[in-house]
């Protein structure tokens, strides 16, 4: 009986753990993002919010697309900006560029942090910081990974007890979030997923606050020149495995809670 049941054990983790995610890791539509990591870093080297988002275009058409689909390019962290926050949340007063604390990704802070106001003050909000990876992608177009989330208050680090916003758990909706506005501004002309963190229930960021994802990281093709587009988007497909994977994770999540 013992024997059998180390038997299952060991047969569960080699599916759940080597096999499966085999099949599931995919790189087909962005190869050179194949040996990149899919988490970011705390100052302090702690594991950060997930990589669950990318763009293609170059620096001008990031900026250009974020504005149209009105999300506002971040405040640097200076002792202003810092004082400035901490009223828009104590007091409720509207700060809609307010600063992003910082994270690292290939050992720099990011290059570029957007947020989208989900309310009066900065307490609650969209945001994302992006990281150019590639010069050269696929399409010939420069490349940028990114960690979208949402902050759903302010409270204290579990981690440092630092004074920080906390993390709605369902990164994977602050991603849709992203891509559904930069498609609805006529800023995006296909999309796709590669790999990323993988799947996971019980992620942690370098707050503490825990994340589940299905793993994957949308790509965006930015229009080129910042002209709009005007037809349907174009969704490249990913393997069966994975969009097996997608399915079954939907209906594991719509059982999770849902964003108040």
């Amino acid at each position: 009986m013992l024997s059998s049941l180390i038997a299952i054990v060991f047969v569960y983790t080699l599916i759940a753990y080597l096999v499966l995610p085999a099949f599931w890791t995919h790189y087909e539509h962005q190869k050179g993002l194949a040996s990149l990591p899919m988490v970011t870093r705390t100052a302090q080297g702690i594991p950060g919010d997930a990589i669950n988002v990318g763009l293609i275009g170059d620096e001008k058409e990031v900026l250009c697309a974020m504005n149209a689909a009105g999300w506002f390019p971040a405040d640097p962290v200076t002792f202003r900006s810092s004082i400035e926050i901490a009223g828009s949340v104590l007091l409720d007063r509207a700060y809609p560029d307010a600063p992003v604390s910082p994270l690292y990704y290939l050992d720099r802070r990011e290059d570029l942090a957007f947020e989208k106001p989900a309310g009066k003050s900065a307490d609650r909000r969209h945001h994302v910081r992006f990281w150019k990876v590639l010069d050269h992608g696929q399409e010939n177009r420069p490349v940028w990974l990114g960690d979208a989330t949402f902050d759903k208050g302010v409270g204290v680090s579990h981690f440092t007890g630092a004074i920080t916003h906390h993390i709605d758990p369902d990164i994977d909706a602050e991603r849709e979030q992203l891509a559904r506005d930069l498609e609805t501004a006529g800023m995006v002309t296909a999309k796709y997923q590669v790999t990323g963190v993988g799947l996971t229930l019980t992620g942690r960021n370098g707050g503490g606050d825990p994340y589940f994802t299905d793993g994957e990281v949308w790509v965006l093709r930015l229009v080129a020149d910042c002209k709009k587009q005007t037809g349907s988007v174009t969704i490249i497909p990913s393997p069966p495995a994975t969009a097996l994977k997608d399915q079954i994770w939907r209906s594991i999540t719509q059982t999770l809670a849902p964003r108040p």
